[in-house]
């Protein structure tokens, strides 16, 4: 077994795989070293919010810390408001609430069963990981461990091409969508026009607060397709069967024409086309895992829109107030392509293209909502930089995190580490699937089980 550990990331990543570890009675007590960055323990980006506008997309019977106790979030929210249901929508605050009780329990727990956790507030500068060791750098100091654990979440974002240096310094455009949402009470007077570039979940999130705390904004959402995230269903719903024979017939035929052929068809024989594609979610890593480059390239450019803005779904009374802005004339959908930002005597200007043909929108304000970053390429993480200029990880070639086996295990040199793992989001390119919880908390068990046995 690995006895001593470094776990790099503050975020509910970090913190599932450190209180699954603690969770655990191993034969000798381990050492664990968690660097949190500093920020608050467990929540990270998307648990940090304190706006209970933002709600989990995922119903709370779903959403359990841990794979071996499903009802774990549920039972948390019970004791408090014993009306909460299992198919609700929560807020996401209360879901950092409770990852932190469960952090400081597990934390507890550890002391009492005899290991050594050292929660350290500081990100991590290097590591110089060998075959028989890894050693961490932070600041003046340097620790060995037998293996470390990157969990870092979503990367920084970054500016857009085509945005110059005197549009970002105009304060005008903003890069990093949370900053603004913790500052936007202290902005005045608010802007008339604000321009959103990306449909996601992020866009949904800045529009419900920002159109709460600035009632006669008006706000334009620009993307490729124009189209905002689908809506779950009021009441949960299970596919009729399993999607055995589906996902067969999607094995045997690895290439995204023929699966979006099959899908399609699946999805006709049902009826509902969420419980087809819920039913592929315990599986997409595998078949992710099957597609070649090529088709993995061609399902980003042409099938990935369609496939995020079914699978991360709004839930329904979210779906009613985003519906209610566009009826009020408030909320604008526009299709295009960002090409450029430019400072105008009234502002921005932004310039777009669609079908050839390019048009302007003037505006206050632009705000970048495109999601996740996970490029490693580019970013200005210190440590992930490190990593990759001397070598010891590999990028994605589509920009989905880093190089790893399907365990976690990162890949360098066209060979794997046997003691530099990752978990979350930056294993997007080795399982697609790999932000959500309930994909984290099993890669936490299964990751757990694996550094234990050593």
């Amino acid at each position: 077994m690995f006895r001593r550990v470094a776990i790099i990331g503050g975020g509910a990543a970090a913190a599932t795989l450190l209180s699954e570890l603690l969770e655990r009675r191993p034969s000798q007590p381990l050492h664990l070293d968690w660097y949190t960055g500093g920020g608050a323990l467990a929540r990270g980006i998307a648990y940090g919010t304190t706006s209970d506008r933002h709600l989990l997309n995922v119903r709370a019977a779903s959403m359990s810390m841990f794979a071996g106790k499903p009802r774990g979030f549920l039972d948390f929210v019970q004791r408090d408001d014993p009306t909460i249901t299992g198919t609700d929508f929560l807020p996401r605050r209360r879901y950092g609430d409770y990852l932190e009780a469960e952090v400081t329990r597990s934390l507890q727990q550890g002391v009492a069963h005899g290991h050594d956790v050292n929660v350290i507030p500081f990100a991590v500068d290097a590591l110089v990981p060998e075959q028989d060791g890894i050693t961490v750098n932070h600041g003046d100091e340097s620790r060995r461990v037998d293996a470390a654990v990157l969990a870092l979440g979503a990367l920084s974002p970054q500016p857009l091409n085509g945005v110059g240096d005197d549009v970002l310094e105009s304060g005008r455009y903003l890069v990093d969508p949370w900053q603004l949402l913790r500052n936007a009470t202290r902005i005045g007077p608010p802007p008339r026009k604000v321009a959103l570039i990306g449909m996601g979940l992020t866009a949904i999130d800045v529009l419900l607060e920002l159109s709460a705390l600035w009632p006669q904004t008006e706000f334009t959402a620009i993307s490729r397709h124009g189209m905002l995230p689908e809506a779950h269903h009021l009441a949960a719903s299970a596919p009729a069967d399993d999607s055995a024979e589906l996902i067969e017939a999607m094995r045997q035929t690895p290439e995204i024409r023929s699966w979006m052929h099959l899908l399609r068809e699946a999805m006709s024989q049902e009826g509902d086309w969420r419980t087809v594609l819920d039913s592929l979610r315990p599986h997409t890593p595998s078949l992710w895992g099957a597609l070649p480059l090529d088709q993995r390239a061609r399902f980003m450019r042409h099938a990935r829109w369609a496939w995020e803005r079914a699978r991360h779904r709004m839930p329904p009374q979210v779906h009613e107030k985003i519906a209610t802005l566009e009826r009020e004339g408030r909320l604008h959908r526009q299709r295009g392509r960002m090409r450029t930002v430019a400072l105008s005597s009234e502002g921005l200007t932004m310039t777009l293209e669609h079908a050839g043909h390019a048009r302007s929108i003037d505006a206050d304000m632009v705000v970048q909502t495109i999601g996740l970053n996970t490029d490693v390429r580019r970013t200005d993480h210190r440590l992930v930089s490190q990593l990759l200029t001397n070598a010891h990880i590999t990028p994605d070639p589509l920009g989905l995190g880093v190089g790893a086996l399907p365990d976690g295990r990162l890949q360098h040199d066209g060979a794997h580490w046997t003691r530099l793992f990752a978990i979350g989001s930056l294993l997007r390119g080795t399982l697609w699937e790999s932000t959500a919880m309930p994909e984290i908390r099993q890669q936490a068990r299964s990751l757990a089980d694996q550094l234990l046995a050593g």
